[in-house]
């Protein structure tokens, strides 16, 4: 199917997906949970193909755990699903009512966005999550997703579309652009007339490339080189036990560490604890020259390492002598995603928390927690790490606009 039959098919169906109510929309998506799951071995059975597929590749471990679907992870979108139900529906919220002078009442109506493109790479739970957030918002859905999950998506879309066309209801309300040549790719980014707003997650090549091309207007997520700065006065315990968590736990996510940064006063006693702890958990510490001196088996980093993705089990490490040092470390390196502290000074989490400009920041927390499921949002289409409309995860508020709504008794100007 062309791009321009796709589009006007969003556009139609998004209309008719307006004029849903909640409860119509929240037995939809019961109704889709529900078949996700009894369909369970079909998602795996074609995920297992995108397995196999990515092995014979070459694809490293953190992507392939991004593209793996178990039962476990199905039954985790399931849950989801169920969240985003028990969430109250924004569309037709009325905010800011006011009477004029003249008499005009004016206020303001949230209303769906319209049509909602995704481009985005591996992890076909996205999938799922992106469709499930777009019903409940009344978007229509187009995806495009990669090649490495090409069979998990077509099934998990086919699931979906069957559920619209059971309720008789517009299955073309979610759509799968199904040709992953990179010229449709850019056919998509420039079809401002039926979409409304593309949002971009994966790779930064990726985003970079939906940013730069798109005549659409883009929600822009970021890669996540998130930070841990263990301060002068953390709790060294608490502090081993949030980095072990927040690198190793899933590597192959973007609110995964990858940048370390510890107070020199808090280095003598902690590095040692943490060398220990990272070569049980074989990690690898890319560190600096002080780290090394404390811990001559790390392997030394370079400049390219500060502002890395890994995506692996290996991070950045850097000894600094203040507040001021890791604040200023993280604003040049980081990617607005994700930042923490460990610090038992008052002084110091109310510092992080106003000088690190990031969508998310933590104190005494993993970054691991920054997740439409973990916020109670119960997904999100991609964490914006953008300022414009929509930061840190995009729910359901984020997928919708508003209008103003006027009323009057016969007022002219």
């Amino acid at each position: 199917m062309d791009l321009i039959t796709i589009g006007e098919r969003a556009k139609k169906a998004s209309k008719e997906l307006s004029k849903l109510s909640t409860l119509e929309k929240n037995e939809l998506l019961r109704k889709m949970g529900d078949n996700l799951v009894v369909r369970m071995s079909e998602i795996i059975e074609s995920n297992m193909i995108d397995i196999e597929n990515a092995e014979k590749s070459g694809l490293n471990e953190g992507m392939i755990d991004r593209l793996m679907l178990d039962e476990s992870r199905i039954m985790s979108m399931k849950e989801g699903i169920d969240k985003i139900i028990s969430l109250e529906d924004p569309v037709g919220e009325i905010s800011e009512m006011k009477t004029m002078p003249n008499g005009l009442k004016i206020g303001k109506r949230r209303v769906p966005i319209g049509v909602v493109g995704i481009i985005y790479e591996s992890r076909p739970n996205v999938t799922v999550d992106a469709a499930a957030l777009c019903i409940k918002s009344s978007n229509a859905l187009i995806l495009r997703g990669g090649k490495e999950a090409i069979n998990s998506n077509k099934m998990i879309v086919k699931i979906i579309r069957d559920t619209f066309f059971d309720l008789e209801l517009d299955d073309n309300t979610v759509q799968l652009i199904e040709d992953l040549s990179y010229d449709v790719a850019k056919e998509f980014m420039k079809m401002n007339k039926y979409v409304d707003v593309l949002i971009p997650r994966g790779s930064q090549s990726l985003i970079q490339t939906v940013v730069q091309n798109s005549t659409v207007p883009v929600i822009e997520t970021g890669i996540g080189n998130c930070h841990v700065f263990v301060d002068e006065t953390a709790d060294l315990e608490k502090a081993l036990n949030i980095v072990i968590n927040a690198k190793t736990q899933r590597i192959g996510v973007c609110n995964a560490m990858e940048s370390l940064l510890v107070h020199e006063k808090a280095a003598a006693e902690f590095i040692p604890m943490l060398e220990k702890s990272m070569n049980d958990y074989k990690v690898t510490v890319k560190a600096d020259s002080r780290a090394r001196s404390l811990a001559p088996a790390f392997s030394g980093a370079t400049e390219e390492d500060w502002g890395k993705e890994y995506l692996d089990m290996m991070f950045s490490l850097k000894i600094v002598d203040s507040a001021d040092e890791a604040i200023d470390h993280i604003n040049k390196y980081g990617t607005g995603h994700s930042e923490a502290i460990i610090t038992e000074s008052y002084s110091n989490s109310m510092k992080f928390l106003d000088e690190v400009d990031a969508a998310a920041v933590y104190v005494n927390a993993s970054t691991r927690f920054t997740d439409g499921f973990e916020f109670g949002m119960g997904a999100e289409m991609g964490i914006s790490t953008q300022k414009l409309h929509a930061r840190g995860p995009v729910g359901l508020k984020e997928l919708t606009t508003i209008k103003y709504i006027i009323f009057g008794s016969g007022q002219t100007r």
